[in-house]
């Protein structure tokens, strides 16, 4: 990794493939590449932006959000309620974007396959599933998501599954917002153990964030999360769940979201970029300024104005430096910290 020429910077999350799917289905992947007219991230967004690498999440969303969309007649979307075939679909998008004839985009699926990334200056994916709802609990298409790229999960969204309970909760509220792990959620986290899957905490509940922390021999990482003590969401994560994280050698991914980051909890995009730069110092602060990176849920999420999308990412490096973060602190934060923990969890 010392080898590595720095470029750009390394993404915990996004939703890019759900808005793929939702909006450009009939041919994702020209629209993905030509740029889009909404959203955060698109080709050319990302090479402005300086998108080295980062999690692509597929994302099956409620029943109910799909039902809105039938109302807007979107074109190209198949909106049935099926989330085998919806996390197909999306996995499928990923794929046809990595297979790109001019090579603009690459699928990783190890850290020399992100490093390769970063001294060639091509953009990589990595393959993350964010809510389990379309795994069987027996996991036989855990091995089959992982032969096609799956390198991270989160078990949960906000809903509840066969594995467990997602948190859930109005502002200010506690992570405690109901039931751990099912037993099939246990062996969810064993196997991704085995498989050194990395295990997203992100969306888990206090009581599942804990079971996970007892169960899993792996760093324990949040890769679109912030800190309770500043935002008192149900979301982000308090000082002894980040405590956790630090005494595992863990991550967690700075989330732009302007609803994660006020301390006012408002979806508002008059927000201050120095908003994103207070939780990673605070974060820094309590887990260690090698435990921190960027998580931005772009596509998922309102994030600030002044941020606008991923092409405004130097404009939050900016930032940064006028808080004092000098060049080496901020490459760790940029992707560094982020290629040391996919190194230990993964193991290659």
């Amino acid at each position: 990794m010392n080898n590595v020429k720095p470029q750009g910077f390394f993404d915990g999350h996004n939703d890019s493939l759900l808005n793929l799917w939702l909006h450009h289905g009939d041919n994702p992947a020209e629209a993905f590449f030509a740029g889009l007219a909404h959203g955060h991230l698109d080709y050319p967004r990302m090479r402005r932006g300086g998108f080295a690498a980062g999690m692509f999440a597929v994302f099956v969303p409620p029943a109910a959000y799909l039902t809105e969309m039938r109302k807007r007649e979107l074109p190209g979307a198949a909106l049935n309620h099926d989330p085998l075939a919806i996390t197909r679909a999306q996995i499928a998008i990923l794929h046809t974007l990595a297979q790109d004839p001019q090579g603009r985009v690459r699928l990783c699926r190890s850290v020399d396959d992100i490093e390769d990334c970063l001294r060639l200056n091509v953009p990589g994916m990595v393959l993350h599933i964010e809510g389990a709802e379309a795994l069987d609990p027996d996991l036989v298409l855990l091995d089959q998501f992982y032969h096609q790229g799956l390198r991270s999960i989160g078990p949960f969204w906000n809903e509840q599954n066969q594995f467990g309970a997602g948190v859930k909760g109005d502002f200010p509220g506690s992570p405690d917002s109901g039931p751990g792990m099912t037993p099939a959620g246990k062996a969810l986290i064993h196997a991704c153990n085995r498989k050194k899957i990395l295990i997203d905490l992100s969306h888990m509940n206090e009581k599942a964030f804990w079971q996970t922390a007892e169960l899993s021999d792996a760093p324990l990482v949040a890769t679109h999360s912030n800190a309770h003590t500043l935002c008192p969401q149900p979301r982000n994560l308090t000082d002894a769940q980040l405590a956790a994280i630090a005494n595992s050698d863990g991550l967690v991914g700075v989330n732009f979201g302007t609803a994660f980051l006020r301390g006012d909890g408002k979806r508002d995009g008059d927000t201050p970029l120095t908003e994103i730069v207070k939780h990673l110092c605070y974060l820094m602060e309590v887990l260690g300024e090698d435990r921190v990176g960027f998580g931005s849920d772009f596509d998922g999420v309102n994030v600030p104005n002044a941020l606008g999308d991923v092409a405004g990412m130097p404009l939050l490096l900016e930032a940064m430096t006028r808080a004092g973060i000098n060049d080496a602190l901020r490459e760790k934060l940029a992707w560094r910290n982020w290629l040391r923990v996919l190194k230990r969890t993964w193991g290659y």
